[in-house]
């Protein structure tokens, strides 16, 4: 989909790439790339680190597909070619969908731009081996149909697929968050840590939209879409939670989830 104002896109059945053999969960801030944060880049270090710590896991199940799955203004499919900014963030970087790609092609939203940057970090295969990447982006107020089919897309049978999804949680983390203090925020973000450590899926599938929204959880779009196309794919999963934190009002989660 290149920017068309469709809800979603015609030929967006893409399931035939599942099973689902792996997912990792990262946050999207345009501070994880240290050319934005500049000064600032150490203070999320560890976040980094555990980021390129779940992306390295995702990788090692050797999955023919990977998919980017973050939130944008609509939902479906993002074709290759597709380059994502970071000008809107101070720094004249793109980041490309995939490498070598003829030209710059559709716009990545600030989700799977962090994404693709991060799966670069760990494109050392060889061309032969490499797995092929797809960017799918989902409408930050999808409600449970349009997330449900997009699940089904993602959950369907056919070759093995690893899953990387991007979202944050709240934004209301303390008075300088941007959008300043919420009390219902920590037991919000505590409730999705604890989901994203044990892969519980009807607690992710159960998060309140309005609540997300008010919140400003960028994530619980994509984590819900996560939850249902692990439970289309079928089994039982496994999960850990590779850090949690909030260093600046807003949380940030790293979950690595594999087949029990």
């Amino acid at each position: 989909m290149t920017g068309s104002a469709r809800r979603r896109s015609d030929d967006s059945r893409y399931g035939e790439w599942v099973p689902l053999v792996a997912a990792a969960v990262c946050p999207h801030p345009p501070l994880l790339v240290p050319e934005v944060a500049g000064s600032a880049a150490p203070e999320l270090d560890d976040l980094r680190a555990a980021c390129d710590a779940a992306v390295r896991r995702l990788l090692a199940v050797d999955p023919d597909t990977v998919v980017l799955l973050g939130t944008g203004p609509v939902t479906g499919l993002i074709r290759t070619p597709a380059t994502g900014s970071l000008q809107p963030w101070g720094v004249d970087l793109d980041v490309p969908l995939v490498r070598g790609q003829p030209d710059r092609g559709a716009v990545l939203p600030l989700s799977l731009t962090i994404g693709a940057w991060l799966l670069a970090r760990h494109d050392t295969r060889a061309q032969d081996t490499r797995a092929s990447v797809v960017a799918v982006q989902v409408a930050a107020d999808a409600g449970p149909a349009e997330l449900a089919a997009l699940a089904d897309d993602v959950g369907g049978a056919g070759d093995r697929v690893a899953l990387l999804v991007l979202g944050d949680g709240s934004a209301c983390r303390g008075e300088k968050a941007p959008g300043y203090d919420d009390a219902r925020a920590l037991p919000y973000d505590q409730g999705v840590a604890a989901a994203l450590a044990d892969a519980d899926l009807d607690a992710l599938l159960d998060l309140d939209p309005v609540l997300s929204a008010e919140l400003k959880a960028a994530g619980r779009a994509p984590w819900q879409v996560l939850a249902g196309a692990a439970r289309a794919s079928g089994g039982g999963w496994r999960g850990e939670l590779l850090h949690d934190a909030a260093p600046y009002g807003v949380a940030y989660f790293v979950a690595s989830w594999e087949r029990a």
